[in-house]
């Protein structure tokens, strides 16, 4: 994989891009001197982490054959101690499906164990706690 960042001066921002043509925007917030045009590139770490916790769920739960209609993964890292980085994770992932709990459960852990994202954040010795909130009837919220 092959990635670019390209930055002019007298801003904070950056453009990334991949090999298939798709980019974001990094950038610092106001209060630290850029234009919070993007998220920063640790915050975009965090989005990164949330996004294939759900990604590897879809995979896992299709290839498991277990039904549901939705899943959200809301993910909070502490910096603790004033860290430069994150040192802790917790992702609570929210499923709406009539599976047994058991069945979304396995579907978990093995999204855990898969997810390129969070076996990083393992690698540099940051801990991810999940929590799974079974809701099979969001639409009637």
């Amino acid at each position: 994989m092959t990635v670019t960042s390209t930055h002019t001066a007298d801003s904070f921002r950056s453009v990334l891009a991949n090999e298939r043509n798709h980019g974001v925007v990094v950038d610092l917030p106001t209060d630290k001197g850029g234009d919070d045009l993007g998220a920063t590139a640790l915050e975009l770490t965090a989005m990164s982490l949330a996004g294939c916790i759900s990604t590897i769920w879809a995979k896992v739960a299709t290839n498991s054959r277990v039904d549901y209609r939705s899943v959200d993964v809301e993910v909070t890292l502490d910096q603790a101690n004033g860290a430069s980085t994150f040192t802790d994770a917790h992702a609570t992932v929210r499923v709406d499906s009539d599976a047994d709990r058991s069945k979304l459960e396995r579907v978990l852990s093995k999204t855990m164990n898969a997810c390129p994202v969070g076996l990083l954040f393992e690698r540099a010795d940051v801990s991810i706690g999940t929590d799974l909130v079974t809701e099979p009837a969001l639409e009637a919220a």
